[in-house]
């Protein structure tokens, strides 16, 4: 295939696979005092301007030859090569074009999505000529059913032409072969230096020949071979090469009316939009997302680097978000927050028009902010007054860490898969032997983590007051096994330990989970940072 200009494409139509297939090498070399870079196409014949989009690289070896995909296209589309797969951040890493190779590493097909190949022969008024060569054949010993006159036939039109052949051949390699045998007469093979230097004559050589006759039955190779020319046209715009502006096709709800705008006229909004709590899960699972709080119900989201966008919780657990910034991002994003766009209902967060209408942020702050800080400040003193780290370093912390967050509580069931990961953070991390080292426990007493962490404060601290500050993680660790149909009574306990409204909306409950465990640990803090050595 090659990308020829659309003035050309007539002109290209007189080329054919012997012209732009496997014969043609692509290699940059000089002529007539001229260099032709390897990726331009010059046929010495034709007066069209052409480039390859897929570049073959050979070695002077037994390697495997290499397929390239041209580096203007990779560059002006924005694409990243990871393994034989080429993806474009800026549409969430979607895969654009991807290689397949054999076993051994020899390539055999590269594909390229035509969104996007269209879109870059657009903004260089190209399009691309494909030439096509199959070939079918099959042995037979009748071949009397095909009634192809003299065992031939044809057919073609514009861009197809096609031969039908019938040979007569013979079982295995033929029925007759003729050997010929040419040996030098004037070399004297015992010389330290044999010279053959002398050009062949009748004189200096011996020559002589003879015939070999099989007998083979009598076959026939019935073969169709099919040559094709394609034309790929481009598209009529280019958004990603050019930055053509197309129409928006998403459209978002503005008010209880159900009253729908598309999301180019959102920049001239000013008005607020109301999103259900699950689109932030949907966000923070696409490669590239971040998710950060500001205020305790204000933060930032996106499903890509370098498009955050603001956010508030209501007091219904919906998100709202400013209009104008939904209606700058890439139609690809819209259409994901579009997919959880719901009417207004509950207001505006109030801490979100705080920030964005009073130009004074609330002074409050998220507890999933605070978590990992707790932590690590319970090591730090734990380690300096005790000589002990009370949670354990894991790898898997900062994973968890990362998804332990309000947002994650969206049914009943995922608030307790919350809980769970808030568990493996503090009952299941606590060093129980570390502890013990230095509280040890009552004679033929078994203390699992937390009741380790309850005796070793009582050490310069009253039970009850203890007992109090530990009770959350507890609640904590006994709503890990919620979702493994812990009874009802149980359950019930379990929420006593730690103060969460059942009846608010789930979103609000993961953030009075976090919250509980942070006041907790922040209690345990103040403890060590005031030991008693």
């Amino acid at each position: 295939s090659i990308a020829v200009l659309k003035k050309d494409i007539e002109e290209s139509k007189k080329l054919g696979w012997m012209d732009i297939g496997n014969n043609h090498s692509h290699i940059g070399y000089f002529e007539n005092s001229s260099y032709i870079p390897a990726e331009m196409y010059n046929d010495n014949q034709s007066n069209i301007y052409a480039i390859h989009l897929v570049l073959e690289q050979t070695f002077r070896d037994n390697s495997p030859y290499l397929w390239h995909l041209n580096q203007d296209l990779v560059l002006s589309l924005g694409l990243k090569r990871e393994g034989n797969s080429w993806v474009r951040p800026r549409d969430g890493y979607a895969e654009v074009a991807r290689l397949q190779e054999t076993p051994k590493g020899k390539p055999i097909l590269l594909e390229i999505k035509s969104q996007y190949l269209k879109d870059y022969l657009c903004a260089r008024d190209m399009a691309l000529y494909m030439t096509h060569y199959y070939c079918r054949f099959q042995i037979v010993g009748d071949a009397s059913s095909i009634s192809w006159a003299d065992g031939l036939s044809s057919e073609n039109n514009e861009l197809e032409e096609w031969e039908g052949n019938i040979i007569p051949i013979s079982e295995g390699d033929g029925d007759k072969m003729s050997v010929i045998q040419i040996a030098r007469m004037d070399v004297d093979e015992k010389d330290d230096v044999p010279d053959i230097s002398n050009f062949p004559t009748n004189e200096n050589i011996r020559s002589k020949s003879w015939e070999c006759e099989f007998q083979r039955r009598n076959l026939y190779m019935v073969k169709g071979e099919l040559w094709r020319n394609e034309i790929i046209e481009s598209s009529q715009q280019s958004p990603i090469v050019r930055g053509d502006e197309l129409p928006s096709n998403v459209y978002f709800k503005i008010d209880a009316c159900n009253t729908k705008i598309c999301g180019k006229e959102l920049i001239n909004s000013g008005k607020w939009l109301w999103f259900k709590p699950e689109l932030i899960m949907a966000l923070c699972q696409k490669r590239g997302s971040t998710l950060s709080f500001y205020t305790a119900q204000t933060g930032s989201v996106s499903c890509l680097y370098g498009y955050e966008v603001r956010f508030g919780v209501n007091d219904l657990g919906l998100i709202n978000v400013f209009a104008k910034d939904i209606g700058r991002l890439p139609e690809w994003q819209q259409q994901i927050w579009a997919g959880y766009n719901t009417t207004p209902e509950g207001g505006v967060s109030t801490e979100l028009l705080a920030s964005q209408v009073r130009a004074e942020p609330a002074n409050t702050s998220a507890p999933e902010n605070l978590l990992k800080k707790a932590i690590k400040q319970t090591n730090k003193y734990s380690k300096a007054k005790l000589g002990i780290k009370l949670f354990k370093d894991h790898e898997e912390v900062s994973n968890i860490l990362i998804k332990t967050h309000r947002f994650r509580a969206i049914d009943q069931d995922s608030f307790y898969a919350l809980a769970k990961d808030l568990a493996r953070l503090t009952a299941d991390s606590l060093d129980s032997e570390a502890m013990q080292s230095i509280a040890p426990p009552k004679k033929d007493t078994q203390l699992g983590s937390l009741k380790s962490l309850e005796n070793l404060l009582t050490l310069q601290n009253p039970p009850d007051f203890i007992r109090k500050i530990i009770t959350p993680l507890v609640g904590v660790y006994e709503l890990r096994h919620a979702d493994a149909h812990l009874p009802s009574s149980k359950l019930d306990k379990a929420f006593e330990l730690i103060r969460v409204d059942r009846s608010a909306p789930f979103v609000h409950q993961g953030y009075q989970l976090i919250n509980e465990v942070v006041n907790s640990l922040s209690e345990v803090i103040k403890i060590l940072e005031n030991w008693q050595s």
